[in-house]
């Protein structure tokens, strides 16, 4: 009979837990296509769209700094200026306005989200977030 040892087993288990996330979180990510549709869906069809903006605005931008803590280069530099909700939808159709016909309806909607941010909150030599 094969023994391991528990750090062996606790390993494989956070790997197996952290693979699980990441396939997760991937297939929950909603495309352009999907958020064009859920816009049309019905009358709250324009409130689900922008709740779900502002969720993929936080998101991309707390992925962002946690990249940075991990050593990551920082590409966006809010220099002590907020993000309010309001703005999620303004940032995604101007990054779709500036890009056009870049983005394919099966990308995510976060790929825009953080070009957006990006171009929006650019950083210069030197700088952090």
């Amino acid at each position: 009979m094969k023994t391991t040892s528990a750090p062996s087993i606790f390993a494989r288990t956070a790997a197996l837990a952290l693979a699980g996330a990441l396939l997760a979180s991937q297939a929950s990510a909603m495309s352009l296509r999907e958020l064009q549709a859920l816009g049309m869906t019905d009358q709250q069809g324009e409130n689900y769209t922008n709740y779900y903006l502002v969720g993929v605005m936080e998101g991309a931008l707390e992925a962002h700094l946690q990249a940075v803590r991990n050593g990551a280069k920082a590409v966006i530099c809010l220099k002590g200026r907020r993000l309010e909700p309001h703005m999620a939808r303004h940032l995604y159709d101007a990054e779709r306005r500036r890009s056009a016909g870049i983005y394919e309806a099966d990308m995510p909607v976060a790929l825009v989200m953080t070009n957006a941010l990006a171009h929006a909150y650019p950083c210069q030599a030197g700088s952090s977030s």
